[in-house]
């Protein structure tokens, strides 16, 4: 067999390092004239597959380097290069290689905006985001400039508010390393400068209500409240320091904390 360059490829991709032997459209041709059911068609299908493989391969390469695996760019192009093959109809007049390089260009190029976003977000506005950074560059030569957001807006016949919300979301592309240094002598990283999660705020709320209910309560249910939480003793020991049966102490300790749970209850109403 001959191995020859596709007539047809876009000029900006150079398919003909990687351009499939003559029998490939062949196969596709006769594929295409066999019906669906047809016990041949998924061998032939196959063989297709393969005889083109070597544009896949050479259009994922193109993409290697920019953070993700060869392989699984290699893998994404298959996929486009399958579902040109499925899709492809001799008879629109087009060669496959004009058809399946856009189809498995984009193929890749999803592969990019769904996996190597740092943090997900709607796919509404992955897509913004490419959009406005079209937009960005054809007015910066257009206008001699930077464009602002209104102009951006006009552009893409969108409000100003999605400008933003789409230039938000393009923050979520890279992620910054909590160990990224932030002073000038490299001491602090900017993990230090964020907050943790204060779980006394969670109580807050409660020390507030807590004294107007202690409020309610006699004097000795206060003193064996005080003891017991916060000099931490036992019963045992609030009786001999009261002078009352450990009994009484339990008795006591219960009824007070019913007390309480109902005065702090009824402020949460």
């Amino acid at each position: 067999m001959t191995v020859t360059q596709t007539s047809q490829i876009s000029p900006t991709t150079t398919a003909a390092a990687a351009a499939p032997v003559d029998s490939a459209a062949e196969l596709l041709n006769a594929m295409a004239a066999m019906p669906v059911g047809h016990p041949s068609r998924p061998a032939l299908r196959d063989k297709a597959i393969e005889a083109w493989l070597p544009l896949a391969r050479h259009l994922a390469n193109r993409y290697s380097g920019r953070g993700e695996p060869t392989d699984d760019l290699i893998q994404t192009a298959t996929v486009g290069l399958i579902k040109a093959v499925d899709k492809f109809d001799p008879e629109r007049g087009v060669d496959f290689a004009g058809y399946a390089i856009p189809t498995i260009i984009g193929e890749i190029k999803r592969h990019f905006r769904d996996r190597t976003w740092s943090v997900r977000v709607p796919r509404r506005l992955q897509e913004l985001r490419l959009a406005i950074t079209e937009a960005n560059s054809t007015l910066t030569h257009s206008l001699g400039r930077s464009p602002t957001v209104a102009d951006i807006s006009v552009h893409l016949g969108i409000t100003e508010e999605e400008v933003l919300e789409g230039l938000e979301g393009a923050r979520a592309y890279n992620a910054t390393s909590l160990s990224t240094p932030i002073s000038s002598d490299g001491t602090t990283e900017l993990g230090e400068t964020l907050g943790g999660l204060d779980h006394e705020y969670e109580l807050a709320e409660t020390r507030v209500a807590l004294g107007p209910a202690l409020a309610t309560l006699d004097e000795r249910e206060q003193k064996i409240l005080t003891l017991r939480f916060y000099g931490n003793l036992t019963q045992s020991q609030i009786a001999d320091q009261i002078g009352i049966s450990q009994m009484h102490v339990s008795r006591l300790l219960t009824k007070a904390l019913t007390k309480l749970r109902g005065e702090l209850a009824g402020d949460q109403i």
